[in-house]
Parts: C-alpha cells; structure tokens; sequence
C-alpha cells in the first residue's frame, strides 16, 4: 500500500508529469521506427527541466537534455544503412516474447523489491522511475535489432541511473560530487559509440542490423 499511496497523493498532472518520461519511451521501444524514437527523444528533452524526480543540479539537467536533443537529430536523420535486415526474421519472434518476458519479469521483481523498502513517497517514487527506465532501456536493447536504435537504450539507462544516483544521495552522508556527471558521460560515451559501430558497419559490412551479424563473415 505504501508504494500505492506515493503514486496516488499526487494530482492527475503530477502523475502525468512524472510518468510521462518512462510512457514516452515505452513507445518508442514496442513501436520501432524514427519516427516514434525522434519524438520520445524529443519529448524527453523537454520534459527533463520540469522533471523533478530527476534531483539532478542545473548543469546535469542541461547535459542530459542536450544528450536528448542530439538523439532527436539522430533518430530523424536517413542513415545509409540496409532498408531492412538481411537476414531472415524468422526468430524475431520468438526473441521479442523472450526479450519481454524476461525485462517484465526483471521489472516486477525490482519494483516490488523498491515497494517493500520504508523509504518517503518521493524517494519510492524516484526509485521506482530509475528501476522502470533502467528495465526499458534493456528491453529496448534487446528488442530493436538496428545497432542505432542501441542509442536510445543506453540513454534511457543511463537516465535511470541517474535517477537512481538522485535518490541515493539523499541517503547518503558524504556523496561523491562526480557520481551523476560520471553516468552522463557514460551514456553519451555509450551513445557516440553506438553510433560509430552502426556508421562502421553501414560503410563495410552493408548493414547495421544486428540480426546480419551472423550472416556477415567480417
């Protein structure tokens, strides 16, 4: 009931404020195309400066909405990259149930473990958004077979992490000052090298899907 009741003391707005981030790229994970993932990144960037869940400084807020934006402008660019994947679909199927079940199972287990800790409504709140983007940001990996769709899970990853860095500062006495720069920067190093594998791959193997790597003899 407790976990319940952080949810529902805040007001209809409140809740969509707070949800919207993780509904967002929710979309963008079971609906593929560049479309949905260029406006989830867009979404996000603007929703980050109002996000208060975030506890982040000026500074990191800035960092992580410019990170946004740069997948924004990402996601809407035609990458020369195969149109579709080379290699036959025919487990794609049975990969996403099992990619699903699995990032679902995951999430249930850490969100009731988040439930069951005695902690105030705005810190089961933030722990409980961190666990959910860090279970999308995985199931987003493992359903969208393009390496650049990778971008976008990684990000969510780390945006997850960054929430959860939020919640346990509050906790701590002494908190290290480099904790929430050190996950932006990883997830724009994650970001930019995603980006560089798809770019490699488009430019000497034909295709940056996944699913062509065991086709590919490179």
């Amino acid at each position: 009931m407790h976990f319940l009741d952080a949810w529902s003391e805040l007001s209809a707005l409140d809740l969509a404020r707070s949800l919207a981030p993780l509904a967002l790229l929710g979309v963008a994970t079971f609906i593929p195309g560049r479309i949905s993932s260029q406006l989830a990144a867009l979404g996000i960037a603007a929703l980050i400066p109002f996000w208060r869940e975030l506890a982040a400084p000026p500074a990191l807020r800035i960092g992580w909405v410019v990170l946004w934006l740069a997948l924004a402008l990402s996601a809407g660019r035609r990458h020369r990259a195969a149109p579709r994947p080379l290699a036959a679909g025919r487990s794609l199927l049975e990969s996403g149930s099992v990619g699903t079940l699995l990032a679902l199972a995951l999430g249930l287990l850490l969100v009731t473990t988040v439930a069951r800790q005695d902690m105030s409504f705005e810190e089961t709140r933030r722990t409980a958004a961190g666990v959910l983007l860090i279970v999308i940001g995985v199931l987003h990996l493992m359903l969208r077979r393009h390496i650049l769709s990778a971008m976008l899970g990684f990000a969510a990853f780390g945006l997850g992490l960054q929430l959860l860095d939020g919640a346990a500062r509050t906790a701590d006495i002494d908190p290290s000052p480099l904790a929430g720069p050190s996950i932006l920067l990883a997830a724009f190093l994650a970001v930019i090298l995603a980006s560089r594998v798809a770019a490699a791959r488009a430019r000497y193997a034909g295709t940056a899907w996944v699913s062509d790597a065991h086709d590919l003899h490179d």
